[in-house]
């Protein structure tokens, strides 16, 4: 999430980019979506985490939820490959991002991006220090939401300057969490 190519979606390209109020259903998708994966690669998924948008209560998202799987290592990236295309995912490869492979999901399957990465990669960790920051701060994830809703309008039809738009803040969120974990460190 550092720069645009973080936001890289399995989406297809000609979908309209819509942003709507907070679904308090999509908590119960993604429990729903992290029963069925962890079922379907068993303990090479050493995490299911709920990322995104609609991991934050009372935050407008494009209402896709979010799913990170971190397997151990990358090593495992390729069989967890096997055992979601067996479940009728298919593989996206990185859509430009080391360390994480996307899937499209299988049809009839709750809208959702779905990321398979290994424990400790750099995607993962902006995923995480973005959907916890957000969570922390009301205000910060209120301004979210607005920048969020005037690009969908804005940018409809054009993905790419959604996402672009995004970055800015993105990157600026990640840059105060970062610093703010390291003053934290040096403290202990």
């Amino acid at each position: 999430m550092s720069d645009s190519r973080h936001d890289a979606t399995p989406e297809p390209r000609g979908d309209p980019v819509v942003v709507v109020p907070y679904d308090p259903a999509w908590p119960r998708t993604f429990d729903a979506l992290a029963t069925q994966l962890a079922a379907t690669l068993g303990d090479l998924a050493v995490g299911i985490e709920h990322v995104g948008s609609t991991a934050v209560p009372g935050l407008a998202a494009k209402p896709i939820v979010d799913v990170d799987v971190v397997v151990r290592r990358d090593e495992d990236l390729a069989d967890a490959r096997t055992r979601l295309s067996a479940a009728g995912y298919t593989s996206l490869g990185d859509l430009g991002v080391a360390g994480r492979e996307a899937f499209r999901a299988p049809p009839g399957a709750p809208r959702h991006h779905l990321y398979v990465c290994a424990s400790g990669a750099a995607a993962l960790r902006a995923h995480l220090l973005l959907r916890d920051a957000l969570r922390a701060d009301p205000d910060l994830a209120v301004a979210y939401g607005t920048l969020k809703a005037e690009l969908a309008e804005r940018f409809r039809d054009d993905r790419d300057s959604y996402t672009e738009g995004k970055s800015a803040f993105i990157r600026s969120v990640l840059m105060r969490e970062r610093d703010a974990g390291r003053k934290r460190s040096r403290r202990r």
